[in-house]
């Protein structure tokens, strides 16, 4: 019968006991190390039982409970805040950091609405000069775009703008010979403004009627004569009325291939948060954990130190005595082991959402709502003058 390893009774911590070594450097760690051998080892039945540990099991499980602490602590900011933090450098450690929330994810979304628009995006709008001939009304600017740009043959254009418009209707609003302007040039001169621009109509008239003489205008061009437009389907344009002398028609157009690339440019060698797996949070200062962080340590690391030794336990399921023998009680410990953790980790995980931002804010309101109750409740005085 192998001689099995029994815990002595007593420990001494120094740095690099724990696997990791992540917090062996820290005062506080240091000084509970023991002090959890102690507790744990008592709670396992020592000294009135054997524990078949030593003190290196217990200072992994120690460090185990932080470390597992600190991941479920972290886990939720990450849920928290992701949307705040998605896209921010990943150069800095967000442990103490106090998490804005911002509307940055918001905006990248709606910045694509107003990439249609031409008011915002990150699509990058060109400008091209398409050859017009006298006599040809239609073009297609399909094959423009392979010719003139040397597109790759798997990329495509999407117009966005043909600069192909009548003369604006305010060219033609002063001009009497049109029929179209105020009659009011004798007026004018009668008034001796006949040698002013004929902005001074505006003292005249309110801005009403410069808007009706504008569309008038317009819908004249546009019913009396062949006015100037166009029909774009599928990039193949047909312009009205027919060309009657060749020149350029200047048009405005994106890259598909920009516009269906999901990825942002960020500066040339900065790293940015684009997944939960490397916002850049750390391992947590055991030092700055408070004594409620620290309980949880405590009876997690008991949790732990059961589940090893129930597995020690397993390999030695029968223990010679004088006169018997005895049968240690492996199944028990795992099965404690197995719910105590999955019940810390509820329980923490509860305590996290809890102090959510969302129901933070929850609490907050109804705490108004009732001190809105009481204080209706409360007599108003009367001031008597």
């Amino acid at each position: 019968m192998a001689v099995i390893p029994i815990y002595p009774g007593s420990s001494s911590f120094f740095p690099g006991d724990t696997p990791f070594g992540f917090y062996d450097n820290q005062i506080d760690f240091q000084v509970d190390a023991d002090k959890v051998v102690t507790y744990v080892s008592r709670r396992l039945g020592y000294p009135i039982m054997d524990v078949e540990l030593q003190d290196l099991n217990f200072y992994a499980a120690f460090e185990d409970a932080v470390t597992t602490y600190g991941n479920e602590l972290y886990a939720y900011k990450v849920r928290e805040n992701y949307l705040s933090i998605e896209g921010s450098p990943t150069a800095s450690n967000l442990n103490h950091e106090l998490i804005t929330p911002n509307f940055a994810s918001v905006v990248r979304y709606t910045e694509q609405y107003g990439e249609e628009a031409g008011t915002g995006g990150t699509t990058t709008w060109y400008t091209g000069s398409v050859p017009v001939t006298a006599g040809q009304q239609d073009y297609d600017l399909k094959t423009w775009a392979s010719e003139s740009l040397g597109l790759d043959n798997k990329d495509f254009i999407e117009v966005k703008r043909i600069f192909y418009e009548a003369t604006p209707a305010i060219v033609k609003f002063f001009d009497p010979y049109a029929g179209t302007g105020t009659g009011m040039v004798n007026m004018m001169d009668t008034f001796g403004w006949g040698n002013y621009s004929p902005a001074i109509n505006f003292v005249m008239m309110p801005l009403s009627f410069d808007m009706q003489k504008i569309q008038a205008i317009e819908m004249s061009d546009q019913v009396r004569r062949s006015q100037y437009s166009f029909e774009l389907i599928n990039n193949n344009l047909r312009i009205f009325p027919i060309p009657q002398r060749s020149g350029s028609m200047h048009i405005q157009y994106i890259k598909l291939s920009e516009r269906n690339n999901p990825i942002s440019k960020y500066p040339e060698g900065q790293y940015n948060v684009t997944n939960v797996s490397n916002v850049n949070y750390c391992n947590p200062d055991y030092c700055e954990i408070n004594s409620i962080g620290r309980s949880w340590i405590f009876d997690y690391t008991l949790a732990v130190c059961k589940e090893i030794l129930g597995y020690i336990r397993g390999k030695y399921t029968q223990v010679p005595i004088p006169g018997a023998e005895t049968t240690l009680n492996q199944s028990d410990l795992l099965t404690a082991a197995t719910s105590e953790k999955e019940a810390l980790v509820t329980r923490l995980r509860e305590y996290f959402d809890e102090t959510s931002r969302s129901n933070l804010l929850a609490v907050k309101a109804a705490e108004a709502e009732s001190l809105q109750k009481i204080e209706a409740a409360v007599p108003y005085p009367i001031y008597i003058g």
